[in-house]
């Protein structure tokens, strides 16, 4: 089908934590629903119980924020808050943390 809807219910949704070692806060669920998959291009919904964690990303993000509230904290300490309705490229080269202070879903695109 083109185009392709962007929804949870045709998708079989993976389950998974962050790496133990990454880990800063809390107990994390991640519950992501990828829509698209096709070589280095990544589409879908993502979903965070709260915590904190490490990331590094190697890769770009296109994030829209469905619901909730996370910050993201780079390694300088300056933080970018992520609220409902928020849009945010994150680039290559991005590390620090990213917090869920509240059930958080996004519309994301990686292109790897």
């Amino acid at each position: 089908m083109n185009p392709v809807p962007l929804h949870r219910e045709s998708v079989v949704p993976q389950t998974s934590r962050p790496d133990p070692s990454r880990l800063v806060a809390g107990d994390p669920v991640h519950t992501t629903w990828n829509v698209e998959e096709r070589g280095a291009l990544f589409a879908g919904i993502w979903q965070s119980t709260p915590g904190k964690w490490r990331v590094a990303y190697d890769e770009w993000e296109y994030v829209h924020i469905l619901s909730g509230h996370s910050v993201l904290t780079d390694d300088q300490g300056s933080e970018t808050v992520l609220k409902t309705g928020d849009r945010w490229i994150i680039r290559p080269g991005f590390s620090g943390t990213w917090e869920v202070i509240e059930t958080t879903v996004k519309d994301y695109v990686i292109l790897a």
